[in-house]
């Protein structure tokens, strides 16, 4: 098979037929999706194959996950200073944009209380995943291979803006593999959320899933690829886009294969798929306290 232009899929995985790893989530665990804004991107930069015609919306959605052991977001999304944040970035990858409002500001909005926060879970440190931290006074959470690009490679001008005067919490990836992921960590202790590792976009890079009460399971698969189109016809960046935003394109591969061998047994959310969130809900109007 080939997609557009002649472009050869990535081999195609065997299906996860293997039993799913125990998840015992708790009543009343739940999880929202919060889009704070997107910007316009062609299909031509987004994946290899992809029509210079084809605009796509990339979202910039933080996830809030609800728990009795306590709440967390993976990801920022847009912050308050969004602006600010897409004058840091190389002319090259500036994009328009429209800005929604923040999670802090939909968080507040529902009368939600942000000392049930226990902290953000950052997919990876670039700009559309921290932007949001500006206003979200809660530690981010990180492994030490994140924290250690963050602080040094050009990709984190904006997570650097932004991290002064929170708490970095520095998780420990040394739990077993996990649907095909090398290592992770139980949050809760109880399956419902588990951080892996990927690495490739970034050097700790990270797959969230999540998997609630109804057995409904996630995959928050940030950057592995940008839309899910990349999933499903297995196929990866542009090479030029391979050279500027992975650390590890063949680790990238990887994870592709990964993740696509996991659709028929949960949801797949690449990051920036606007579409890829549907089934989510919003926040509601007021949240039970």
């Amino acid at each position: 098979m080939s997609y557009g232009f002649g472009m050869t899929p990535l081999p195609t995985p065997r299906p996860w037929t293997a039993a799913l790893p125990v998840a015992d989530p708790p009543e009343g665990m739940a999880i929202y999706q919060l889009p704070t804004g997107t910007y316009e991107t062609r299909a031509l930069f987004a994946l290899r194959g992809g029509s210079f015609r084809d605009k796509r919306r990339f979202a910039a959605t933080a996830v809030l996950v609800t728990h009795p052991g306590g709440d967390f977001l993976i990801d920022a999304g847009f912050g308050a200073q969004v602006a600010e944040h897409v004058k840091m970035l190389p002319r090259l990858t500036q994009a328009p944009y429209e800005a929604a409002r923040t999670a802090a500001q939909q968080l507040g909005d529902a009368g939600y209380d942000l000392g049930r926060l226990r902290g953000v879970v950052l997919t990876h440190s670039h700009w559309d995943h921290a932007s949001g931290l500006d206003s979200l006074p809660v530690p981010i959470w990180m492994n030490a291979g994140e924290r250690a690009y963050a602080a040094t490679d050009g990709d984190g001008k904006v997570y650097r803006s932004v991290a002064p005067g929170h708490e970095i919490h520095e998780y420990e990836l040394d739990g077993p593999g996990y649907l095909g992921f090398a290592r992770s960590l139980d949050v809760f202790g109880d399956g419902s959320m588990v951080i892996a590792w990927a690495g490739g976009h970034t050097t700790g890079s990270v797959v969230v899933f999540v998997t609630v009460p109804s057995g409904q399971r996630y995959a928050f698969i940030g950057d592995i690829t940008w839309q899910l189109e990349g999933v499903q016809r297995r196929v990866e960046r542009p090479w030029l886009l391979r050279a500027l935003a992975d650390s590890d394109a063949g680790q990238v591969r990887e994870g592709i294969l990964r993740a696509a061998a996991l659709t028929d047994v949960l949801q797949v959310i690449p990051a920036h798929d606007v579409h890829a969130y549907d089934g989510i809900p919003l926040l509601p109007s007021v949240m039970s306290r």
